[in-house]
């Protein structure tokens, strides 16, 4: 079949995949360790960040991610979760135009999900297009991102975000609390030793966001807090390593906290592990290993008999404080072209809940 040499190529996992005769989904190691394309621009050092510029496209990078999560309520205390991302893929960094109309050096893919976390019920959505007759693309100015129908904008300091997707519809509005905070070393975030695979990579880390979700038919008006995480690189993972589990966590005290480990292929934690929390008071403090201890509590088995911590002990020595995080539901697996969990989580301290935030584990 054509389809799995496709996402191969989409994605720049492999210059040589063998086709399967089923769909197999792509590794972590496979989209993200990939042979570099010299052609393409890479993160080699800090650069000026400038907003709202850098909200929008940075096409001389071989990828790229809009990326918002949120935890929200409806009314009658119904909680939701909803992730939506939407990758940029560069095909080609250079090379001879096309006059076709339909040609195109960009690929996009884009992931929707919507957690009903009363109902138990998880959905996972997603699209491919290719950035050719604005069937899929981005802007500076104003900043906005699409693929096809689903579209993510921003007009001030409000960001919007209309997705129509098989089952759910989500029409949130979306405004700044807190200005971008520049993760790693002044927003240059080095993944391993090997020198440009690192990413240029910001959050915004607290966005009140309101507005109607459709499950259904049925139409629910929520309100709560969302976390925006912006990255564009042309290499990141280095050859020893596997995947990642990143938190991003919004406390009820204002703070806020992000938090990735990444994973050897031994298990091991990878010593360019990194973090940040912002306190109310806007005073930053930066999270490494040897301040962050991370201790799986609770256990969660994928279709494909792949194992997934959903509940976790987080110790943040710079805080003084040891909370738990656990997964709303068990069952939020983005079962996609490339196979990752991802989902909503509370955040205990004691007995207490203090928070609510989000979960990615990938490559496991």
């Amino acid at each position: 079949m054509r389809w799995p040499l496709l996402l191969f190529a989409l994605l720049g996992a492999c210059s040589d995949p063998t086709p399967e005769p089923a769909r197999q989904p792509l590794t972590v190691d496979q989209t993200m360790g990939a042979e570099v394309d010299e052609g393409f621009a890479r993160a080699l050092g800090p650069r000026e960040f400038h907003f709202p510029t850098d909200h929008g496209p940075h096409p001389e990078f071989k990828h790229e991610w809009w990326y918002f999560t949120g935890n929200l309520e409806g009314g009658d205390g119904r909680r939701f979760g909803y992730q939506v991302t939407l990758f940029r893929i560069g095909m080609a960094a250079d090379g001879p135009a096309r006059e076709s109309a339909w040609a195109s050096r960009q690929i996009w893919m884009a992931h929707a999900a919507l957690s009903d976390i009363q109902a138990g019920v998880h959905l996972a959505r997603e699209r491919f297009s290719r950035e050719a007759v604005g069937l899929a693309g981005a802007q500076t100015e104003p900043p906005a991102v699409w693929v096809e129908d689903w579209r993510i904008s921003r007009d001030t300091d409000n960001w919007r975000i209309h997705i129509a997707a098989d089952g759910f519809n989500l029409k949130l509005e979306l405004e700044e609390l807190r200005p971008p905070v520049l993760q790693g070393d002044a927003g240059l975030s080095q993944k391993s030793a090997e020198p440009g695979n690192a990413s240029y990579y910001y959050s915004i880390p607290r966005l009140a966001t309101r507005g109607s979700i459709q499950v259904g038919d049925i139409d629910h008006e929520v309100q709560g807090l969302s976390w925006l995480d912006r990255e564009w690189s042309t290499s990141a993972l280095g050859p020893d390593q596997a995947g990642w589990d990143w938190f991003s966590l919004q406390l009820e005290d204002g703070s806020d906290l992000m938090y990735y480990r990444l994973r050897r292929k031994d298990g091991s934690a990878d010593p360019h592990s990194r973090g940040s929390v912002q306190l109310a008071d806007g005073t930053r403090r930066d999270l490494r290993p040897a301040t962050v201890e991370l201790q799986p509590l609770d256990w969660w088995q994928g279709p494909e008999g792949e194992r997934y911590p959903i509940a976790w002990t987080l110790s943040v020595r710079p805080l003084d404080r040891q909370l738990t995080v656990r997964a709303l539901m068990p069952e939020q697996l983005m079962d996609l072209t490339v196979r990752y969990w991802e989902g909503a989580v509370e955040i205990l301290e004691g007995d207490e809940t203090v928070g609510y935030g989000y979960l990615e584990m990938a490559g496991y």
